[in-house]
């Protein structure tokens, strides 16, 4: 072909390729059509951050609910008067006519070290971090001017205490590391001047050109909206953002985005959206979901939780392989300190999980649900309400054997033609219900050089595992590969 040719059709397939680029609508028909970009499902794991003002007293009451980053709310917010034990604590530490936005000063960041943090992330075997660019307490980790003249106050990172920019500083040692980056961003804001006074103004002056100034500069390609509860979607313009965000941003085409766009939008609107649980049951196949949850029971760092109120390590994996195995993926969180620290039992429980999947990744990343998500045992299955909101769900005690009911024997993924059946310990002999492999299948043990055989008894396949010692597993939770 003629140079000359070659450069007409690179023209014409460049302009077809443009003219057929889909335009989403400001609605949620055309925005379903999107889809979600595949990345995000296959990376299965990626890390929460809470990280704000909030860190400096990190305080809330230890339970469910207990989240650190609602201080300034349970002291000033609540309609039937302050949490008493939140105001006698801010009172014994910081005097009672101390306002919340006084504690900034102490928001000092001065040893942050986000190359580090960066390291630790990529150690746990994440593929994407969610920082909270900003909470409902509206200060703002980037350098914005809506936070600070919509509170006549300084209120941002950079040109407050910090006099950093946070949120770009991690996203680039995030990216460097080989990692995703994406950010966590409130709609509303508890106290903003503009919000209390005219919502519709506090959106169109404040929220829409900060949201837009955040993915313009940083480009994130996660974007956890949240705080949406006050107002429909429709008084959000929640439409006509995200279809500014799908056809214009500079991230249309990689980033994606979760359920929380009005009071009227969790758990709908998937293909627009990926659908979110907070310390719930999670979802079953055939939608994109993302189960999120603290290692402790709050998302910012909370000083009064101690070594029992933190998730061991091996639940961890487990609570990553139950959510994989249904079609989710796992956002777990971290509550860095006011100056700046992960927590070291919080990286130890990320440097854990890594150890884990360094060995079992294969049969997490990158996979898809089998035909059945788990195998119980004989008994009584019992009855799970599924709920994505604080539900009282723990996989860790529906692997345990009962009496009264039937347990969780095991776990599956698949990668094309090969099944991964993930044990929660050693057990002599594997009965996989209703399956047969091809007669070529090749069985082997993740990280393991012990040879198994399996053989067909009836409909199920038995694996024998009798001439193992639990000392020959690599990892407690292990897990068998039919290839």
């Amino acid at each position: 072909m003629k140079p000359s040719l070659i450069y007409l059709f690179a023209i014409l397939f460049g302009a077809s390729t443009v003219i057929g680029q889909k335009k989403y609508t400001a609605d949620w028909a055309s925005l379903e059509t999107r889809g979600i970009p595949a990345w995000f499902n296959q990376s299965k794991f990626g890390i929460f951050i809470h990280w704000g003002v909030y860190a400096v007293p990190s305080y809330a009451p230890v339970g469910p609910g207990g989240y650190s980053e609602w201080y300034w709310y349970q002291l000033d917010g609540r309609t039937d008067g302050p949490h008493d034990a939140t105001r006698a604590f801010h009172d014994r530490n910081y005097g009672k006519d101390v306002p919340y936005q006084d504690l900034e000063k102490q928001f000092t960041a001065s040893m942050f070290n986000p190359d580090q943090w960066a390291d630790i992330f990529r150690r746990s075997g994440a593929k994407y971090v969610v920082l909270t660019s900003k909470h409902h307490e509206g200060y703002t980790l980037w350098d914005n001017s809506q936070a600070s003249e919509s509170w006549g106050r300084t209120w941002n990172a950079v040109q407050g205490t910090p006099k950093r920019d946070l949120l770009g500083d991690l996203t680039n040692s995030v990216r460097k590391a080989g990692l995703k980056m994406g950010y966590y961003y409130s709609l509303y804001e508890w106290f903003n001047p503009i919000w209390k006074k005219d919502k519709q103004q506090y959106i169109n002056q404040v929220m829409i050109p900060q949201f837009k100034d955040l993915v313009t500069k940083y480009k994130p390609s996660v974007i956890f909206s949240d705080g949406e509860w006050e107002l429909s979607d429709t008084a959000w313009h929640s439409t006509s953002l995200l279809a500014w965000l799908y056809n214009e941003s500079p991230v249309k085409d990689e980033v994606v985005v979760d359920d929380r766009w009005g009071s009227n939008t969790r758990g709908k609107h998937n293909g627009a959206t990926y659908l979110t649980s907070e310390y719930g049951s999670g979802m079953q196949p055939g939608v994109i979901w993302e189960e999120n949850q603290g290692i402790g029971q709050s998302y910012g760092y909370n000083r009064m939780e101690n070594v029992d109120d933190y998730k061991k390590s091996a639940d961890l994996a487990l609570m990553l392989v139950d959510i994989v195995s249904r079609g989710g993926n796992l956002l777990l969180d971290i509550g860095p300190t006011a100056d700046g620290r992960i927590p070291v039992i919080m990286q130890q429980r990320l440097v854990d999980i890594g150890a884990w999947l360094d060995v079992n990744g294969a049969a997490i990343f990158d996979t898809k649900t089998w035909k059945e998500t788990r195998q119980w045992s004989e008994g009584k299955i019992p009855e799970m309400k599924e709920s994505n909101f604080m539900s009282d769900y723990s996989i860790s005690n529906l692997i345990k054997p009962a009496k009264d009911r039937a347990h969780v024997e095991m776990f599956f993924t698949q990668k094309g033609t090969t099944l991964y059946t993930i044990l929660p310990g050693y057990v002599p002999q594997v009965k996989i219900k209703n399956y047969m492999p091809s007669k070529k299948a090749e069985l082997s043990i993740l990280g393991c050089n012990k040879k198994i055989a399996g053989k067909q008894v009836g409909k199920d396949f038995v694996i024998d595992l009798s001439s193992l010692k639990p000392d020959d597993l690599p990892t407690k939770m292990f897990t068998i590969q039919i290839k």
